[in-house]
């Protein structure tokens, strides 16, 4: 059931990122876009937390987002691609509260530059393009684990 969901989930993604973007071109896909990346990634930590207590690589479930995704952190110290993906859920989970600012919206070279905490990250087509390969390969190992 949980992997039903994560599935559902990518397919609106990729619906945004293939289609919404190619023909809009505005910073609100990009950032509806990584929302969805947020809560697809989510539901995986979910899924392989429930996995790896039932495999007793962990002790209990913790209840705290950020304590959640330290404890697959551990868990999975040895698989780059996990580690790679957590690390791109927290920065995705830091977005809303960011300053952000819009650069060329309904143009080829749509930008959205995020501001968090003295530390600038630009957001491109090719950007997304990178998350969406990381996101991908996160998603295969998640399909492979569960």
């Amino acid at each position: 059931m949980p992997l039903e969901r994560i599935m559902n989930e990518k397919t609106s993604a990729d619906h945004l990122l293939y289609v919404s973007m190619k023909y809009t071109k505005t910073c609100d896909v990009m950032l509806n876009l990584i929302e969805r990346w947020r809560s697809m990634i989510e539901l995986c930590i979910n899924a392989m937390l429930d996995k790896a207590k039932k495999k007793k690589l962990i002790k209990t479930i913790p209840i705290a987002p950020k304590v959640r995704v330290d404890a697959l952190k551990e868990a999975f110290k040895k698989e780059p691609i996990v580690l790679e993906a957590l690390n791109l859920y927290e920065f995705f989970k830091k977005i809303p509260q960011s300053e952000k600012i819009r650069e060329s919206e309904f143009r080829k070279n749509v930008c959205l530059t995020i501001i968090d905490v003295g530390k600038e990250t630009r957001i491109d087509m090719d950007k997304l393009k990178e998350y969406a390969e990381v996101v991908e390969k996160f998603i295969k190992f998640v399909r492979g684990y569960l």
